[in-house]
């Protein structure tokens, strides 16, 4: 192992676990804001109880998160010289944005909100949060901006070396940073949504807090359908942008090794990589793959043969990981569904209350899969058709000393981890106050 690898591992164990804590933290702050306008427009008091409760733990979360995410900035002059040097003048804009605007402005008045129950008046209580929620869902659009340069560069030029930035309006409305956007806010709301319901699910189980968990489910099931169903359909889009500026990683998501036109997508395949082929291919099904791609049946999708052996993303673990991701938003489509279809009478149904019990980790395992998709897809590339992975790690930095760091980052993360654990379980076993 070699500083490149350790590097690239470092900041994947960082990026990875970091973004436990960020799906949750922008779908809660949104479904908290909601449940407090409910209170205000109607005077329920249960509604202020869900808010005050679902908020507890939401802010247990964003105050880890917002620990984990620190590393994150300090990799890329450690680690990542070369990178922050090649393109700091597009990037650095976005991430200084992010941190002097939104970040700041989500911190003061998520303050405001805190302390703020007995001292505002209702609505302007209720303002605060969600004050907190756009401008945490701002941040995550400055960063997922910053993310859909190194996909799709655009609005640079290339000058003494590096890129610098030449149309700042084309950085901000790349598409492809908003397809990513729209992408990851509703899939956000969907792991709120089942943590919603899981824990609510929990309770009811118990016959504890029954009232206030049925309107708490309530707002988890809309949420979880709702998004769901949309993020199925804004992902067929994001994979035609992907088509369009990514062809590579579209092959390699579907395993598609022969450039053809009417190409099939098979629902069984299973990649041999060596022998650039698949050992099984059954079930295909004549220009879905086409359709999927280009919204046409008969159009040609190029194969990863087409490209050099060295311009290839790794192929099993995209192809696997995209097959993980869309699986499981499947099965979401299906438990929120079923969930929607007995709201009323939930609890006759204990086998699926216990299924959305032990749902609650899956949404993140399909935001994980979905960034290994995003960022291993795009490889070799660090920021895609300019500069190579290998070509922005920092000459000076040693495998001893990645090693280390890279040894503490785990440490302190499973530290994290477990504390976030313990303390959401914590709370949200006592229900409400």
């Amino acid at each position: 192992m070699d500083a490149l690898f350790l590097s690239r591992l470092q900041f994947a164990a960082a990026t990875m676990f970091h973004f436990i804590f960020v799906p949750l933290t922008l779908g809660l702050s949104i479904l908290v804001a909601v449940m407090e306008t409910k209170y205000v427009t109607s005077g329920n008091e249960t509604y202020k109880k869900m808010a005050k409760f679902w908020g507890k733990l939401f802010l247990i979360n964003f105050a880890l998160g917002v620990v984990t995410g620190i590393t994150l900035e300090f990799q890329f002059g450690t680690n990542w010289s070369r990178y922050s040097a090649y393109v700091g003048d597009i990037f650095g804009s976005l991430l200084a944005i992010e941190a002097t605007v939104a970040f700041f402005l989500e911190s003061t008045f998520i303050a405001v909100w805190v302390f703020g129950w007995d001292k505002l008046s209702p609505k302007m209580h209720c303002a605060a949060i969600w004050i907190v929620a756009i401008a945490s869902n701002l941040s995550g659009l400055w960063i997922l901006l910053a993310n859909g340069f190194m996909q799709n560069p655009v609005g640079y030029t290339l000058q003494n070396g590096r890129a610098e930035l030449a149309n700042f309006l084309d950085v901000i409305t790349n598409p492809f940073g908003w397809m990513q956007f729209f992408h990851v806010i509703p899939a956000s709301l969907i792991v709120a949504g089942f943590f919603i319901m899981g824990i609510s699910a929990w309770h009811l189980l118990r016959g504890s807090h029954t009232d206030f968990f049925q309107k708490s489910m309530r707002v988890g099931i809309y949420a979880a359908l709702i998004f769901s169903l949309f993020t199925a359909f804004e992902g067929h889009m994001h994979g035609n942008e992907v088509a369009q500026v990514q062809p590579a990683k579209l092959a390699a998501m579907e395993a598609h090794w022969e450039t053809t036109d009417y190409a099939p997508m098979y629902l069984l395949q299973i990649p041999d990589v060596k022998n650039e082929e698949n050992l099984i291919e059954a079930f295909p099904i004549p220009g879905l793959l086409s359709l999927l791609a280009f919204n046409d049946p008969s159009a040609t999708v190029q194969g990863l043969k087409d490209f050099p052996k060295d311009q290839r993303p790794p192929v099993m673990l995209t192809f696997l990981s995209f097959r993980a991701m869309v699986g499981l938003g499947t099965l979401f489509i299906v438990l929120a569904g079923l969930a929607w279809l007995v709201r009323n009478r939930l609890t006759d149904y204990p086998m699926l209350l216990k299924a959305l019990v032990w749902t609650i980790p899956l949404p993140y395992l399909a935001h994980q899969f979905g960034w290994i998709v995003a960022e291993v897809g795009r490889q070799p590339w660090v920021v895609y058709g300019l500069m190579r992975t290998s070509e922005g790690v920092s000459p000076a930095v040693t495998t001893t000393q990645v090693g280390f760091s890279l040894a503490a980052l785990v440490g302190m993360y499973l530290l994290l981890g477990a504390a976030d654990i313990f303390l959401l379980f914590k709370y949200a076993r006592k229900g409400p106050q």
